[in-house]
């Protein structure tokens, strides 16, 4: 398996954990979502968007926005931070557009080549307005070494909100589930 097959094999596991925790919140009251946790952006609302949102930005910066900013940011803040207007309204809403978002996603990496892994990709930091420009490959690797980070996060603030069966988010289940 070459560099591109694991990584969009690492982006199809990214997507199957975004689902699985969709729907190991759905049943969730909105008091339980937003209840506040030292863990993670607070909350497991907060976290979920973050979630989102870094997947987001970062998608807009391999396409070539070094400043995309999810709908509802303000800018120099971390991704997620909802702060402005015309943001995601609820879970609803963020039901509908990750979807869209990993469609984005499939298309961008159905098209990516082996020799693009070592060009650059500009982001400009949101906090300072810095812009720098790291290997394609390493942020491919890094959305989704962030996404397993903040799902443990997310994972444990489910636990601890009492949710008894908690979602799935190890690559061996997914390859398992695929061999059955």
């Amino acid at each position: 398996m070459d560099a591109v097959n694991l990584i969009q094999r690492l982006y199809q596991h990214r997507a199957w954990v975004n689902g699985n925790l969709m729907t190991a919140i759905q049943d969730l009251s909105v008091e339980q979502l937003h209840s506040p946790f030292q863990i993670g952006q607070g909350s497991i609302w907060k976290s979920l968007v973050h979630l989102y949102a870094a997947e987001y930005v970062w998608l807009e910066a391999l396409l070539g926005n070094d400043e995309g900013i999810v709908p509802g940011d303000l800018p120099g803040k971390i991704p997620g931070n909802q702060l402005g207007e015309g943001g995601i309204t609820g879970f609803g809403d963020l039901r509908l557009k990750w979807p869209e978002l990993e469609r984005r996603w499939v298309e961008y990496l159905t098209k990516l080549t082996a020799a693009s892994l070592d060009e650059l990709v500009y982001r400009k930091i949101s906090s300072s307005g810095v812009r720098f420009g790291t290997r394609r490959s390493d942020v491919l690797l890094h959305v989704c070494t962030h996404a397993q980070y903040t799902t443990a996060q997310v994972v444990n603030m489910l636990r601890h909100a009492g949710v008894e069966k908690l979602p799935d988010v190890m690559l061996i289940s997914l390859a398992r589930l695929e061999a059955t």
